[in-house]
């Protein structure tokens, strides 16, 4: 997030620790030599830069589904309610935005197609970092079609979406920050994933409803990935078919694979994640898949931020 706070610089000065202790022959990973990692993926490359002069901190990132080549990214806090377009070069497609939301500290973002064709877009306002947030919001906008009209638009320029329902919530335990949002768009299983220093990262699953003035999470696990930290997770995305899910810290992605033979898409959470190699990565804070799942997309917080992809061997 933009506000300059303890815990966020405490989880930038261990991401920098990791980094040069990785340089000097150190794994980044806590687990061994024998610890299982993803040969799926080619390696990362850096297909371009985010040319919106307005995104200075993408948090989240996720791809359309109703259009093809089309990715949505936001800022952090310290911005307004606005969703900005690219696509995998990172060119500037267009900027909204969203109507009846707020930006007290969004952190991620997810997309999902309904049965009847429509597209969703999902943001979680749901960073905490100072722990004084007991009810968080998750805004649902229906996804702005993009024209040649609104193409390279800026924030004074910005069109406005639809208006956003949101849905605020509560976790059933206590007061967590999180900055990792996942929608399953075959189940409507919304999870919310928790960022921790010193334990593994809290899994937490709802359900949209407009009725209930505060609905409250239900905790489906926990989620260790082999690095130190293993809970800092910073993003995260489901893909398509519901049988992958994707998440990242700071430096590397991690990948889990939901068996054939699962009876629910909750199983996902208890398979081993894989760690897949995102290159050289500075604050990384979002990750996604293609539309297809065909390739992975992350970026980080900074003004053109590279846009690194790997693609799905």
């Amino acid at each position: 997030m933009s506000k300059f706070t303890i815990p966020k610089y405490c989880s930038i000065v261990i991401s920098a620790l990791l980094a040069i202790f990785s340089g000097a022959g150190c794994a980044f990973d806590s687990g061994t030599a024998a610890e299982p990692r993803s040969t799926d993926f080619d390696a990362p490359q850096i297909s371009g830069t985010i040319r919106s002069q307005d995104v200075n901190e993408s948090s989240g990132v996720a791809a359309s589904k109703c259009q093809s080549g089309v990715f949505w990214t936001h800022n952090d806090s310290g911005d307004g309610p606005f969703i900005y377009a690219f696509d995998p070069k990172g060119e500037n497609l267009g900027t909204w935005r969203v109507a009846g939301a707020e930006n007290v500290d969004w952190e991620d973002m997810a997309t999902a197609r309904t049965r009847d064709g429509r597209c969703f877009l999902y943001i979680a306002d749901a960073g905490n970092n100072k722990l004084d947030r007991d009810v968080l919001v998750i805004y649902r906008v229906e996804e702005p079609v993009v024209t040649d009209t609104n193409t390279g638009g800026r924030k004074q320029d910005a069109a406005t979406t639809a208006a956003a329902e949101s849905m605020r919530f509560r976790y059933p335990d206590k007061v967590q920050d999180a900055e990792t949002l996942m929608v399953d768009q075959n189940t409507g299983a919304i999870w919310v994933l928790t960022k921790r220093l010193n334990e593994p990262s809290n899994i937490y699953k709802l359900r949209w409803s407009n009725d209930i003035e505060v609905v409250t999470a239900e905790k489906v696990g926990t989620l260790s990935v082999p690095a130190v930290p293993n809970g800092l997770l910073t993003g995260g995305d489901i893909s398509s078919d519901g049988r992958r899910a994707i998440v990242c810290d700071y430096a590397r992605a991690y990948e889990l694979t939901l068996p054939v033979d699962a009876a629910s898409v909750d199983e996902i959470w208890k398979q081993a994640p894989k760690p897949v190699d995102l290159g050289k990565r500075q604050a990384g804070e979002a990750v996604a898949y293609f539309s297809d799942a065909s390739s992975i997309l992350a970026t980080s917080e900074k003004l053109n931020s590279p846009i690194i992809t790997a693609r799905r061997k």
